[in-house]
């Protein structure tokens, strides 16, 4: 059998830790960073399928699409982006892109999609259980050995490969999007769109038509049709993210959806059929909202198909140690740094904290922990959690090529990180940007709540409100 390809127009960096995977699995990957590094390569091989980013410096996706329109013979292209929208989708969509995916890209989604007469190990499966093997989901690992997540674990993946709504609830930081993710990942749409909206985000009106899109014309700046989450959902399945927040008007329009699986888009007159799993999750007491009558009862049956609580972690005992590892070891790899251990104080600090933010609030605090310990160990003044407090690490803790200043950021003094984390000249980050990249991560990790990264941060939503209205002066694209 002849060996597949792939071809990556992307930043090396987001797409070469699959190199080693894809070679396993006995598929030979190229990479590209422009247009014309792409045609060059098509000229010489022919892959199965192409996956380029949405635009990086020397390169823009809509040139590869327009190349194929004019080629014709052309292979399947999946755009991903780091921030995306249903609008960006739809025009990739039109321009031909088989997928919109959005980063970071994960080596199960894209394990799902590969050419169907690849491999997908180095060695043959045998021959009685290769329709067993056929059919298994691909790997999706949940950190946790504590008996509370593994109850969860465990009915989740009985369920994940029927259509059953799945309600998810917990408290805010327990993961109920990443079991989501679980349940689509073990299903038998693993390899189809995984969409996902956040319903406490967008006041209701805005809501339906990121929802269900609308037509050109539906109101006052539709210029033209757009496609609604459901749509791009279609024959895989979305989240409702906050489900607890939606309107009631708007909820009624939902359980349509569930019910007979079609929807009107706004302005429009014909339905529009889509098979979609459902998903929702909520960090409330939606039975009391039901009883409040501020939740539609026959909407909370039909979601609660399968319900599925998560411990907070202050209930899962020494899973808070197996996550801390999990996110130390991933922070020091994301910012090229040496392995770090905990100091015995810190450990017993993280064993005996109530997390009230939840695995969230550990996985930050963990990433703040790696900045701050450069080349460790991590000490509990790394937590920072008086910011006030802050005055550089112990002169033991690090070496000089590896301190972090907590003078104004215009002080010289900075933290030697990595080539993961942007850097001045002589290979130091200024606190400044530390700082930025912990805020747009924690509102990335909240689907842009606003309130909730606060939280995280430990900041007030003022201060969070001036630092992002900073960078937009700074001519960052902040939403």
């Amino acid at each position: 059998m002849a060996e597949k390809r792939i071809l990556f127009v992307a930043q090396a960096q987001s797409v070469t830790p699959f190199f080693s995977k894809l070679k396993e699995a006995g598929v030979e990957a190229g990479i590209a960073d422009s247009l014309s590094g792409a045609l060059a390569y098509l000229k010489k091989t022919t892959p199965s399928l192409i996956f380029t980013q949405s635009k990086i410096v020397t390169y823009r996706a809509e040139s590869l699409l327009a190349a194929a329109e004019e080629m014709g013979d052309f292979p399947p292209v999946i755009v991903f982006a780091a921030r995306g929208t249903a609008d960006e989708a739809q025009y990739y969509l039109d321009l031909g892109a088989r997928d919109y995916w959005l980063e970071p890209l994960l080596w199960e989604k894209i394990a799902a999609v590969l050419p169907d007469d690849a491999p997908q190990a180095a060695a043959p499966p045998e021959p009685a259980k290769t329709a067993q093997a056929a059919a298994a989901p691909p790997k999706f690992t949940i950190i946790g050995s504590h008996p509370a997540i593994g109850r969860v674990l465990a009915l989740a993946k009985q369920v994940a490969p029927s259509k059953a709504t799945v309600l998810i609830s917990g408290e805010s930081g327990t993961g109920k999007e990443m079991f989501a993710r679980y349940l689509h990942a073990h299903s038998d749409r693993a390899g189809c769109p995984f969409v996902a909206i956040n319903c406490a985000a967008l006041p209701e009106h805005l809501l339906e038509s990121e929802l269900f899109g609308h037509e050109k014309g539906a109101f006052t700046g539709a210029i033209g049709r757009k496609l609604g989450k459901f749509e791009l959902a279609d024959s895989g399945t979305i989240l409702l993210d906050e489900i607890s927040e939606m309107e009631l008007g708007l909820q009624a329009k939902l359980l349509r959806v569930l019910q007979e699986g079609e929807f009107d888009r706004v302005g429009g007159v014909e339905p529009v059929k889509v098979d979609v799993r459902v998903l929702a999750t909520t960090n409330r007491k939606i039975e009391q909202a039901v009883e409040e009558h501020k939740f539609r009862q026959d909407l909370y049956y039909r979601l609660n198909v399968i319900p599925l609580k998560l411990p907070p972690l202050r209930d899962r005992g020494e899973d808070v140690a197996l996550l801390t590892r999990f996110f130390i070891d991933r922070y020091t790899r994301a910012y090229a740094l040496p392995r770090l251990e905990l100091s015995p104080e810190a450990a017993t600090w993280l064993r005996e904290y109530d997390w009230p933010g939840n695995v969230r609030e550990l996985q930050n605090l963990m990433e703040r922990a790696v900045l701050l310990a450069g080349r460790g160990p991590i000490r509990k003044v790394h937590f920072l959690l008086d910011g006030d407090a802050w005055a550089g690490p112990e002169p033991d803790a690090t070496g000089p090529d590896a301190t972090l200043s907590a003078c104004a950021p215009s002080e010289p003094d900075a933290f030697q990180a990595g080539d993961a984390v942007p850097a001045m000249p002589g290979g130091v980050v200024p606190l400044s940007e530390l700082e930025k990249i912990m805020i747009l991560r924690s509102l990335d990790q909240t689907s842009g709540n606003r309130t909730q990264a606060a939280e995280l941060l430990g900041i007030s939503v003022r201060t969070l409100r001036n630092k992002l209205n900073e960078y937009r002066l700074q001519g960052m694209a902040i939403s």
